[in-house]
């Protein structure tokens, strides 16, 4: 869990994978407690990231989680932000009207709506914050809340007042926290690097670490630090086999070593040497947006075995996923003659914040156009389907070793006009993780991306969502390589076709990137098809775009199209919140045209130009399409 019961200390590197795992739910917090005025949201990212310790710390004297499954690194830094909120001044455009104890009196509100806490819980934190009078803070949140005008229950999740609080939960928060994170990082590096030129070679000439065959990829090292124990194949972490059913978070970190060569000291040794400083002749490949760099501390070992001709081992250290891979004897079949031709190399990839779901298996192995997957422990069945196929729902199970290991799996083939199927992967857990089925595919990274459907990314499994995605899996070609950590189709409009054409879907896909900007959208025109497995026409793409996530989900796109009826049409569609719609351009017969409602379809010429535009719900500012409506891709 992160504090160890028996010492009751705090180690750095959990507080800071808390920090980046919990950022969003700290920020909103210290947002709330804070006093209002122009610096109050970067004050709030301040006294976030300054909640982190510089060594490891004792936790006694921390009032204990209210639930038995609250993560008891997150109560501590949940207190130390909360300390150094209420201490924080007050700047000097605030009012001098204000009340005192304000601050205890949000910090009060804040704790009960928005960390859901009880009365008792609320008064032993606050007089762990230091706060003099708990009661008087409970008084002044419920006066607070029942005030006419004030905030009101339910509570908004940003603030008790309800505005806006910027980069509170969204990508930029979670990138904000990895810098952060990264800078503290790199600052031990540099201390210990300068320590180790001041002590120099009395510590690093030592016997029997300046010697053998991997001497050279060694880095000098300074005994007893961080970096030397990365090195070591002793202190890699190694969770049990059932630690999973105990964990408060199944992800990465509850994943057992698994494989035939996990106690393979010299295999292992060589692994680490080379995420620390790989040789020139290493072939090294980083997921776009993941760090290179060395772990910082004895990393966590996934998986050790022989695969397909090379010897492979997986590694995590919180942020990320390695991969090490280097060929066996080039004589033992063609596999290992083909393993030997591409050498050694070392994959990473950034998986930080990878829930349960997003935890079902990696990558193990990719050759000849094949993939091998490493199941997470609480799987239970893996299948192959087809992702173009809405009907292959149960798939055909993929067998598994003893070691989680599946069965190979053909790559998409991604050559334009040659889009026949597209294999994904089904995994189920168990009743205690990850229950409901989910589904996958192999776009290039270490961990396969989740597929979802709908506005709550919920698992792209049901019939309409199924329907959907085999419209949409020859367009992922275009998120290959990108570091794409789930792919989301939302439908967000339905159209009756004109000349009798049946009726159309309006998709919008996103393909999110675990290091948070990047995200690649596109909008779609689905009309009825004859194989279910025709790909959607697409109307427009975005890169490193908010529109269709969880906080933007205003969409306007159209194109031109020609019914079966040989007639051809402007049609445009918007998102539930559009109340009209209006075209304007060359082509359209009858001139500018104007509907009701967030769909359109208007006559106009093939060779027809138009610009769209919409008026929201509730008087909001009118949107614009991004570009003039054409033919579609």
């Amino acid at each position: 869990m992160g504090v160890s019961e028996r010492t009751a200390t705090l180690d750095v590197e959990q507080a800071e994978l808390a920090l980046v795992e919990h950022y969003g739910r700290l920020v909103r917090l210290a947002y709330c407690v804070l006093e209002d005025g122009p610096r109050r949201a970067p004050a709030a990212h301040a006294v976030t990231c300054g909640a982190l310790p510089r060594r490891c710390t004792s936790t006694a004297a921390l009032p204990r989680p209210q639930a038995a499954d609250e993560d008891p690194v997150y109560v501590w830094l949940r207190l130390r932000v909360l300390r150094a909120a209420l201490a924080r001044p007050r700047g000097p455009w605030l009012p001098r009207s204000l009340p005192r104890g304000g601050a205890p009196a949000r910090a009060a509100y804040a704790l009960r709506h928005l960390e859901r806490m009880a009365d008792p819980e609320i008064r032993t934190l606050l007089r762990a914050a230091r706060v003099r009078d708990p009661d008087a803070a409970l008084a002044g949140a419920v006066k607070a809340a029942d005030a006419p005008g004030g905030p009101g229950a339910p509570a908004p999740a940003p603030g008790p007042v309800g505005e806006p609080c910027p980069l509170c939960g969204d990508g930029a928060g979670v990138q904000h926290a990895l810098d952060t994170v990264r800078r503290r990082r790199q600052r031990r590096r540099a201390g210990a690097a300068a320590l180790a030129a001041l002590v120099c070679c009395g510590l690093l000439g030592v016997p029997g670490d300046t010697w053998g065959p991997d001497a050279a990829a060694r880095p000098p090292l300074v005994r007893g630090t961080d970096a030397e124990q990365a090195l070591d194949p002793g202190a890699l972490v190694r969770a049990g086999a059932g630690a999973w059913r105990r964990a408060s978070r199944t992800d990465f970190g509850a994943w057992p070593a698994r494989g035939a060569l996990t106690r393979d000291a010299s295999l292992l040794r060589r692994a680490l040497v080379t995420w620390a400083r790989p040789r020139a002749d290493v072939r090294v490949e980083a997921a776009p947006g993941t760090p290179e760099g060395p772990p910082p501390g004895p990393p966590q070992l996934l998986y050790a075995g022989r695969l397909a001709g090379a010897a492979v081992v997986l590694l995590y250290d919180g942020l990320r996923v390695a991969r090490y891979t280097e060929p066996l004897d080039p004589d033992d079949g063609s596999a290992a003659a083909e393993a030997a031709e591409e050498g050694v190399s070392l994959e990473l990839a950034r998986t930080a914040g990878a829930a349960t779901a997003e935890s079902g298996a990696l990558v193990v192995t990719r050759r000849g156009g094949k993939v091998r997957y490493l199941t997470a422990p609480w799987i239970t069945r893996a299948a192959r389907v087809d992702l173009l196929d809405p009907g292959d729902e149960a798939g055909r199970t993929l067998s598994r070793g003893a070691d989680g290991v599946t069965g190979p799996v053909p790559l998409p083939v991604t050559l334009p006009q040659h889009c026949d199927t597209w294999p994904g992967l089904a995994l189920r857990g168990s009743p205690g993780a990850a229950r409901r089925l989910q589904l996958y595919t192999d776009l290039g990274e270490l961990a396969p991306a989740r597929l979802t459907d709908g506005a709550e990314r919920t698992p792209a499994t049901g019939t309409a969502a199924r329907r959907r995605l085999a419209r949409t899996a020859c367009h992922l070609p275009a998120v290959l390589d990108r570091g794409v950590r789930a792919v989301n189709s939302w439908q967000f409009a339905r159209q009756r076709l004109p000349d009798g054409d049946g009726e159309a879907a309006w998709v919008c896909t996103r393909a999110a990137t675990w290091r948070g900007p990047g995200a690649r959208v596109m909008t779609q025109f689905q009309p009825p098809a004859g194989a279910p497995g025709r790909p959607g026409a697409v109307t427009s793409r975005l890169e490193d775009s908010r529109v269709c996530g969880p906080h933007a989900r205003a969409v306007l796109t159209g194109l031109l199209w020609r019914s079966t009826e040989g007639r051809w049409y402007v049609l445009a569609a918007g998102d539930e919140g559009v109340t009209r719609l209006r075209a304007r351009g060359e082509g359209l017969l009858g001139g500018p045209a104007e509907a009701v409602g967030n769909t359109l379809a208007v006559r106009a010429g093939r060779q027809a130009s138009a610009r769209l535009s919409a008026t929201r719900r509730n008087g909001a500012a009118p949107a614009t399409s991004p570009a003039p409506v054409g033919p579609p891709d």
